[in-house]
């Protein structure tokens, strides 16, 4: 599904320039589980952010099922970005005066579905998070677990090709982390590809494969079972 090749990221800071990719290349196939694990400043957020097409590279080449992200224009990125992939953040990013519904419906909206089919697709999905109930409840009004689940459930709503969860239980306490991270493997276990970007090494022993970055680089990549 993803091939990235001599892929860099460059950052200009007055007169310094700042290698927060050097040079990576990696392989991740269709159905795929990984962890993308490393310290603060290590490249593995802005590998997410080229991943998801929401940065573009300095240099080096990004393929998604062949075809060249690098070459595409600001319309077809963002064309990409809403029907491919699906994005879950650590601080859900939910918007505070819509409800769970309306919140999952956001990326339909963007994708021109109409309004009885987007209303009918986000209560399947927060049915399928287990928030049937909390369809009408604003964020406010839901624990930190709720409302990730409501942003995964956002994130599901356009059947995305590629799941990418920036350290997703990071604001969460260690049983609901637990929770949501169960439900990632049941999902990949019905065939969705996901990539978990973490600094938590138990978070990313979950995930069938673990890359782990340091400034810039790959230094290992772990394609062991998960823990």
């Amino acid at each position: 599904m993803i091939e990235i090749r001599d892929l860099q990221k460059i950052y200009r800071m007055g007169e310094e320039t700042v290698a927060a990719l050097a040079g990576v290349s990696l392989t991740i196939e269709r159905g795929e589980h990984t962890a993308i694990i490393g310290p603060s400043g290590s490249g593995k957020s802005s590998l997410m952010n080229i991943l998801g097409g929401l940065d573009r590279p300095t240099r080096g080449v990004y393929r998604f099922e062949g075809e060249d992200v690098g070459e595409m224009d600001d319309d077809s990125l963002a064309d990409f970005r809403s029907r491919r992939i699906g994005f879950v953040f650590q601080s859900f990013q939910l918007l505070p005066r819509l409800s769970a519904l309306q919140n999952v419906e956001l990326p339909m909206v963007y994708a021109g579905l109409l309004p009885a089919e987007r209303r009918e697709r986000a209560a399947a999905m927060l049915e399928r998070v287990g928030l049937g109930a909390r369809m009408g409840h604003r964020p406010t009004q839901l624990s930190g677990g709720q409302q990730q689940r409501v942003a995964i459930a956002r994130a599901l709503a356009n059947a995305p090709d590629l799941l990418l969860a920036d350290e997703p239980t990071g604001a969460l306490d260690s049983q609901t982390g637990k929770d949501v991270l169960a439900l990632f493997h049941q999902l990949n276990a019905e065939g969705l590809t996901i990539v978990i970007v973490t600094h938590d090494h138990d978070v990313a022993a979950q995930a069938g494969r673990r890359v782990t970055f340091r400034d810039g680089l790959i230094v290992s990549d772990d394609k062991g079972g998960a823990a």
